[in-house]
């Protein structure tokens, strides 16, 4: 491409943007806009980067150059759009001004604007809770061994559960025969492979090996597992998990927790109270185990998985069983939080899309 080409094209760009942006009335009209013009994957900016490849080597200094400045100008005529469109709306809401109507916080541009994400609220809103419950949030590594991750949490060499296609078992390259790389399996202090935690249980075993009952805590954090992504799963994902260990305690300790603990989240949003049922379950390291049902909305909707802790999960950490007895329950956070928003793909939570996000 010729230089002369290339710098009209740069310039009927900047006059087109700057026109556009002048003409913009409101942020939705400015946001599409800026995508167009200064979309990373397929603005019209961005285009004509890519033609820069064909200008002559002897050219590409100016080009670069004029380039750079006509980004910054586009940039620039964003920036004042922006600023012109917020103060309109200022004067606008000081000239029709009524005291007596609650405040609406103010945001200069809605695709700038910082919040939390939707699955960190809802961590915090179940730490809170859980909190006034009397339970402590503990945190512990992403990556386990098999002692941790399997064996104290009543799980035998012989379970499923440790299949290689439903965890990631983590590897190191080193160098082999003739330069060439090889993999070999990360082992932990006993031998055996690492692994990315595939529950959050592990970090309640960390605790009970440190701690003397009595013990409540709810642990929260990533899990991973080789889930194909779909509209209901993820290879990585986030839990609650909540343990109490403690002479006499009891299924109806259980019950009772839950039942406070979800009448606070949905609860208080119809005033009714939350009915809580269990169904028969199993799970290696509960006994009994039970599936945990809500009745949400008009409808059953399960919640997760809860038991009484396995005498044999006591013993592998110092308890006896004889003494204390204890009650334990996981939740799916991503499930909460969609049930709880309308989301009906989970993907939408981990495309960093911020007309997504905006809405929470």
């Amino acid at each position: 491409m010729a230089l002369a080409d290339f710098l009209a094209e740069l310039n009927s760009l900047a006059s087109d943007a700057q026109a556009a942006f002048e003409k913009a009335t409101d942020n939705d009209a400015l946001e599409a806009l800026r995508v167009e013009f200064l979309g990373a994957k397929a603005g019209r900016l961005k285009a004509i980067q890519k033609g820069m490849g064909s200008v002559d080597k002897t050219d590409k200094p100016a080009a670069g150059q004029r380039f750079n400045a006509v980004k910054e100008l586009v940039e620039q005529t964003l920036e004042a759009a922006l600023t012109r469109l917020a103060s309109a709306t200022t004067t606008s809401s000081a000239e029709a001004f009524d005291a007596t109507r609650p405040g609406k916080p103010y945001h200069r541009s809605e695709w700038r604007v910082g919040r939390l994400h939707p699955i960190t609220q809802t961590i915090e809103r179940m730490k809170e809770i859980m909190g006034r419950l009397g339970f402590t949030a503990v945190e512990g590594p992403e990556v386990e061994d098999d002692h941790h991750n399997f064996v104290a949490l009543n799980i035998p060499e012989s379970h499923p559960a440790r299949d290689p296609l439903d965890n990631f078992y983590l590897a190191t390259a080193v160098a082999g025969q003739n330069g060439t790389a090889e993999r070999l399996a990360a082992a932990g202090p006993d031998g055996k492979p690492l692994l990315l935690r595939s529950q959050t249980s592990t970090v309640q075993i960390r605790v009970l090996e440190e701690t003397p009952p009595p013990v409540r805590i709810v642990s929260l954090g990533r899990v991973y597992r080789p889930d194909t992504a779909d509209a209901t799963h993820y290879p990585m994902f986030h839990q609650i998990e909540g343990l109490c260990v403690a002479p006499g305690v009891t299924m109806a300790d259980l019950k009772g927790v839950l039942q406070m603990f979800w009448q606070s989240y949905f609860g208080m949003e119809s005033n009714e109270p939350i009915e809580v049922r269990f169904r028969p379950s199993f799970f290696p390291f509960t006994e009994p185990s039970v599936e945990c049902d809500i009745w949400h909305d008009g409808k059953w909707m399960e919640i997760g998985g809860a038991g009484m802790v396995d005498p044999n999960v006591l013993r592998a950490v110092g308890y006896d069983p004889e003494e204390v007895t204890g009650f334990a329950f996981g939740l799916g956070i991503e499930r909460i939080c969609m049930r709880q928003h309308g989301i009906t793909d989970i993907r939408d939570l981990y495309t960093n899309d911020v007309r997504f996000l905006a809405q929470f």
